[in-house]
């Protein structure tokens, strides 16, 4: 999901070279968004959402600071008041890498970036970023392909 998340960040820096977003704060919540699966394993191939608020209160508990533990509990809570266009774009990645299109996301990243860029149209950036994650999510099958082929065996479930 990190690659996925810096070719989206990359493509959208050269697409708007403006400070619309912290490409090392995206980077950084792509890394870490999912660490809260360590703390409950059975959702590394099932279904839950515990992990989230455990992966905050774990980076927290390490030293992280709030704003870099805030993508472990809001990657996938993208409607909440405040989030920021970094989250988003982390948001945006999780579901995009395999191969998840939503439309509501991606409408609260285009109009982000809209806000950012006087004078760009949200047909402009709505074109860009469809053909991007259209192409990002062709690799989906591949990359959960691959994630089958080497399954996580939690030692404790």
């Amino acid at each position: 999901m990190h690659d996925v998340a810096a070719e989206l960040a990359d493509r959208l820096a050269e697409f708007n070279p403006g400070p619309a977003f912290d490409r090392e704060a995206v980077l950084f919540g792509a890394a870490t968004h999912d660490i809260g699966k360590t703390v409950h394993p059975a959702e590394l191939s099932g279904p839950g959402s515990a992990h989230e608020r455990a992966g905050r209160e774990l980076l927290l508990a390490h030293g992280f600071t709030p704003a870099q533990a805030r993508f472990a509990a809001t990657h996938a809570s993208w409607s909440a008041a405040g989030v920021s266009v970094d989250e988003l774009l982390v948001s945006v990645a999780d579901k995009v890498w395999k191969g998840q299109r939503i439309t509501d996301l991606e409408d609260l990243l285009i109009d982000h970036l809209v806000r950012a860029a006087p004078g760009t149209e949200r047909w402009e950036a709505y074109l860009e970023l469809d053909a991007l994650l259209a192409r990002i999510a062709e690799g989906a099958d591949t990359r959960l392909a691959f994630q089958a082929v080497h399954p996580v065996h939690p030692l404790h479930a």
